[in-house]
């Protein structure tokens, strides 16, 4: 079957794959843990593989050989192997530009069928960062359990069951991330008054030396009761995350400085009454190098249709090599 223009199909390939970059780019900016993430250079393509391997250090007591000793005292030599890898599924995203043979005659002419384009590109990459965003703040079991492995796996309301990233949480203890209940832990639910106090309690319990939460991301609740609880003090912003142009602040507790990002506004896309205190050193984002928000394959054309469409791409996932250092704070 011959297209109502032939010629139509270079220039909405050559026109997607143009913009392939900049979506990758977008897409880092319209979400500020993976801005965050891009900075950290923790933007990790992989080549290749059925999953994606993160690399883990961890102790294990039944192993650990490490002692003191004195003089000629036999020292334990038995093996340990305290390095082993999560693994995640490699999960992958698309959307569609599609045109008929019809707008193809009525936009006949190059400059008409790239301002059609355009405008139909710039909805399926919003379409696609769109629910990218959102799906990084879920455990990936939505969509039949195709989706990214999000916020909600990393650092789960219960933490000390379930599996995630191939490792039984319940077994191996140092896989399991932290939470913090107010009215479980705190003895309240979290409100302007106290909210200050757990995310200092959640923060403290994630400072392993140098190591601690350096981004925390809150839903539109509880950035709201963040935001009220600093009224009476002076407010202090994040220079780089609100540079970048996402709504921050800065918290200060237990000696530690993390920024505060919102993870909400339209389309609230964080779980409610949600805020997760991260440790992005130990998060990356994982895409394939071959297929990071670029056109897939080539055209295709309906069987029975005067019509054709154009598919943009991505697969990959979040991982973590450290759930230990991840925490959440709930109601």
């Amino acid at each position: 079957m011959a297209f109502a223009n032939s010629s139509i199909t270079d220039i909405i390939a050559t026109t997607i794959q143009s913009r392939s970059g900049e979506l990758a780019d977008n897409v880092m900016a319209n979400n500020p843990l993976l801005s965050r993430l891009k900075q950290r250079g923790n933007v990790r393509p992989f080549s290749g593989g059925n999953v994606i391997l993160e690399e883990i250090m961890y102790s294990d007591s039944s192993t650990n050989n490490t002692n003191s000793y004195s003089g000629y005292e036999v020292l334990n030599i038995a093996p340990n192997s305290p390095i082993s890898a999560a693994q995640f599924a490699i999960t992958q995203y698309a959307a569609a530009v599609t045109m008929s043979g019809l707008e193809m005659l009525q936009n006949d002419g190059k400059e008409k069928i790239i301002d059609l384009l355009e405008g139909r590109i710039r909805v399926a990459e919003a379409q696609l960062m769109n629910r990218i965003d959102t799906d990084l703040y879920l455990d990936g079991t939505g969509n039949g359990g195709k989706n990214i492995t999000g916020l909600a796996a990393a650092a789960p309301d219960a933490p000390t069951s379930g599996t995630y990233g191939g490792i039984d949480r319940a077994t191996w203890s140092f896989w399991q991330s932290q939470k913090y209940s107010g009215v479980t832990d705190g003895g309240a639910a979290v409100s302007a008054s106290n909210i200050i106090q757990y995310m200092t309690a959640l923060a403290l319990k994630l400072v392993r030396g140098t190591d601690k939460a350096d981004l925390i991301v809150a839903d539109n609740t509880y950035y709201s009761l963040y935001v009220n609880a600093l009224q009476a003090i002076q407010r202090v912003a994040s220079q780089e995350e609100a540079g970048a142009g996402f709504a921050s602040l800065k918290f200060y507790g237990g000696g530690t400085s993390a920024d505060v990002v919102l993870g909400g506004g339209i389309g609230a896309h964080a779980t409610a009454a949600h805020m997760w205190f991260l440790n992005t050193k130990y998060i990356n984002f994982r895409p394939h190098k071959d297929r990071n928000f670029v056109p897939i394959g080539g055209e295709r054309q309906a069987v029975n249709q005067d019509a054709i469409v154009k598919l943009i791409g991505w697969a990959g996932n979040m991982t973590t090599s450290g759930a230990q250092f991840q925490g959440v704070l709930i109601a």
